[in-house]
C-alpha cells in the first residue's frame, strides 16, 4: 500500500476561508492527501489568500518565495495559490512565480481533483472562474472525519453591496444562495461527525434567499430550520449588512432558542457623510434604530462591529461622529482598522488621509472599544452563563470554551471534556476572557 500524499494549506484571512481550506482539503482527500502541520513535510502546499488587506498581493508572493529553496529540493513538490488573490490575479501569479503549479479561484476549488492530477502530468493548472455547478454539491462523498464541537458552514457566498472599499464582488462574485436542504443536510452530517454549534457563513449572510420547499428562504426561515436539527445545539451566523436584518431574523433572535444572544453587525462608520461616500446604503440614526429594536427583542445580546478608520476625506468631525456612535452602542467586541486601498475599488482613487492622522484616530476608537469590552466582561463577574468546551487551557486540569455571548471562559475541573456544555458561574473577568466554576 502506498504512503498518503501530504497536504499542507496554510490559510489567510476570513472564516469562509477557513471552511474553504477544510473542503479543499477534503476534495483532496480522494486523491489521497492527508494534511500536514509542516510544509517541510508537503507533496503539495495550497495558500488559501485573502484580497482584504493593503499588498494582500505582494505578501503572496514573499511567501512563495520562501518556498523556492524546498521546490528546488523536492522537485515533484507542486504549489498551488487558492482564494480572493488567485481569483484577482490569475495567470500573473503564474508569471510573475513560476515555481506556482496551480491556481484556483474561490469558486472552483471543487475541480482541485483534476487539476492536481493535471500537475502531476507536469503541466500548470488554472481556473478562475464562476462556474454553473454547485462546487458544495460536488464535494457531498467526502471522507466522515469526525470533528471537534464548532464548525462554519458556508450558506451564501459574494456581494451585491459593492462597498467603496471592498473587493468582495469581484472576487466572490454576486450573491449566490445554497439551497435550505443542502444546508440542512450537511448540518445533520456535521452533527453526526460530532458537532454541537454551527456558524452559518456568507459574505453577506443575512442577504440569504436560498431555495426552500416553498419558495425562497430566508436566513431566519433557515435558522428555525437548523432547530429543529437533533443534536445540534446552538446556532450562530456571520457577517451582517445593517440593510438586510429582516423583522423576521430580528424577532428569531428573541424567540429560537439555539440562535445565540450575539450579533456580529458591521456599521464602518459614524458619519452619515462617510458612510456615503462608502456606498453603505444606511446612515447612523438608521443603524441605532435597528439595534434598538434588536436589543428589544433580545436584551442581553452582544453586539460586534467593524469599523474602518481614515476613510478617504475622513474629517476630525467625521471620526467625532463614530465615537459618538460607539458610546451609545457599547460593544462586547469590534474589529477596527485604518483604511487600507484595495486596488481596483472606488475609493482607491480618492484623496487619502494622511498616515499618522488615521493612526491616531485609530488609538482613541480602539481604546474606547477596549473600554466598553472589559467593562460588558466586568459585568459577567457573578452571572451564570452556558459553555461549550472547545480545547484544554494552559493550566493543568484546565479547559477553555465559548459562552452564549461568545466569550472565552476559563474553567479548572479535571471532570471536563471537549464537547461537554455546562452550566458555569463566572467568578473572575480578565484582558480578553473570563473564568468561572461549573454549577
Amino acid at each position: 500500500m502506498s504512503e498518503p500524499k501530504k497536504l499542507y494549506i496554510k490559510t489567510y484571512g476570513c472564516q469562509m476561508n477557513v471552511y474553504d481550506s477544510e473542503r479543499m482539503s477534503e476534495a483532496l482527500g480522494g486523491q489521497g492527501y492527508v494534511e500536514t502541520k509542516s510544509p517541510d513535510d508537503a507533496d503539495m502546499i495550497l495558500l488559501n489568500t485573502c484580497h482584504i488587506r493593503e499588498k494582500a498581493a505582494e505578501k503572496v508572493y514573499s511567501e512563495l518565495g520562501r518556498f523556492k529553496g524546498l521546490k528546488a529540493e523536492k522537485p515533484d513538490l507542486k504549489i498551488g495559490v487558492a482564494g480572493c488573490v488567485a481569483q484577482a490575479e490569475g495567470e500573473e501569479i503564474m508569471r510573475r512565480q513560476p515555481l506556482v503549479d496551480l491556481v484556483v479561484g474561490p469558486q472552483s476549488y471543487h475541480r482541485l481533483p483534476e487539476m492536481e492530477a493535471k500537475t502531476r502530468a507536469g503541466e500548470k493548472a488554472l481556473d478562475t472562474d464562476f462556474p454553473e455547478e454547485d462546487k458544495f454539491e460536488k464535494l457531498k462523498n467526502r471522507p466522515k472525519a469526525k470533528r471537534g464541537p464548532t464548525a462554519f458552514l458556508t450558506v451564501q457566498e459574494g456581494c451585491d453591496k459593492f462597498c467603496a472599499f471592498c473587493v468582495v464582488p469581484y472576487t466572490r462574485g454576486a450573491e449566490v444562495s445554497r439551497p435550505a436542504d443542502r444546508i440542512i443536510r450537511e448540518a445533520q452530517d456535521l452533527v453526526e461527525r460530532g458537532v454541537r454549534e454551527i456558524t452559518l457563513l456568507g459574505q453577506n449572510v443575512n442577504a440569504y434567499h436560498g431555495a426552500g420547499p416553498n419558495g425562497d428562504m430566508t436566513l431566519a426561515g433557515l435558522i428555525w430550520e437548523l432547530n429543529k436539527v437533533d443534536g445540534l445545539e446552538r446556532i450562530r451566523f456571520t457577517t451582517s449588512h445593517p440593510n438586510d436584518m429582516g423583522d423576521d431574523l430580528i424577532e428569531a433572535h428573541g424567540t429560537c432558542d439555539k440562535l445565540m444572544p450575539y450579533l456580529h453587525l458591521p456599521v464602518q462608520s459614524g458619519s452619515d457623510r462617510i458612510l456615503k461616500r462608502m456606498n453603505r446604503s444606511h446612515t447612523a440614526e438608521s443603524y441605532l434604530r435597528l439595534i434598538e429594536r434588536i436589543r428589544a427583542a433580545r436584551p442581553d445580546i452582544l453586539m460586534s462591529g467593524d469599523f474602518i478608520v481614515g476613510f478617504p476625506e475622513e474629517t476630525d468631525e467625521d471620526f467625532q461622529a463614530t465615537l459618538d456612535l460607539v458610546e451609545q452602542v457599547r460593544y462586547g467586541y469590534a474589529y477596527s482598522f485604518k483604511y487600507s486601498t484595495r486596488p481596483g475599488t472606488p475609493a482607491a482613487e480618492r484623496p487619502q488621509v494622511d498616515g499618522e492622522v488615521a493612526d491616531e484616530r485609530l488609538q482613541r476608537l480602539q481604546a474606547m472599544i477596549t473600554r466598553h469590552q472589559r467593562e460588558i466582561q466586568d459585568e459577567m463577574v457573578g452571572r451564570t452563563v452556558n459553555v461549550l468546551f472547545e480545547k484544554p487551557g494552559r493550566q493543568p486540569q484546565q479547559m477553555v470554551g465559548k459562552s452564549e455571548y461568545l466569550h472565552a471562559v476559563h474553567v479548572t475541573n479535571p471532570d471536563l471534556a471537549i464537547g461537554d456544555l455546562r452550566r458555569v458561574r463566572i467568578t473572575g473577568s480578565g484582558a480578553n476572557s473570563l473564568a468561572g466554576e461549573v454549577i
